[in-house]
């Protein structure tokens, strides 16, 4: 399943990449975030519960970052296990683009499912995905906005 979108933050594009970078916000916007530790500078590990459909998992997993076109953006891939729900893994390109006293965040992700959650269907699993996504990048884009006003 491919995801894409795009939304507009209230802050140089310096603050949002420093932001993306911040296990503690990233897991305050995180929907059903447990745990986000740093385990190196391109490492991140992650404890997250999801509800999709009928199915409610906790999944472990660990997400790596590619740094190497900051600030302009980064690429990030990752694998997260939920037992006998099954699993998940994919990968996200961002791309910040200066728009004055704002950023433009652009991103378009691949997300890959199996086990019990694949047995949902395509639809549901692709509108939760969209629901997530969409929580995340508004919670984010508001943190962030706050941070840059403050």
């Amino acid at each position: 399943m491919d995801l894409s979108d795009e939304i507009r933050i209230s802050a140089p594009r310096d603050v949002v990449y420093q932001a993306l970078n911040n296990p503690e916000i990233l897991q305050e916007c995180i929907p059903g975030c447990e745990e986000l530790t740093q385990n190196a500078p391109d490492e991140l590990a992650a404890k997250v519960v999801l509800k999709i459909g009928p199915v409610k998992a906790k999944f472990a997993g660990e997400v790596t970052l590619d740094t190497s076109n900051a600030p302009d953006g980064f690429s990030l891939s990752g694998e997260g296990k939920g037992g006998a729900a099954g699993f998940a893994k994919g990968g996200a390109d961002v791309t910040l683009t200066e728009d004055g006293e704002e950023t433009v965040l652009s991103y378009t992700a691949k997300v890959d499912v199996g086990g019990k959650i694949a047995q949902l269907g395509s639809r549901l699993i692709s509108g939760t995905a969209k629901k997530l996504s969409g929580k995340f990048f508004t919670r984010f884009g508001e943190i962030v906005s706050e941070q840059s006003a403050s």
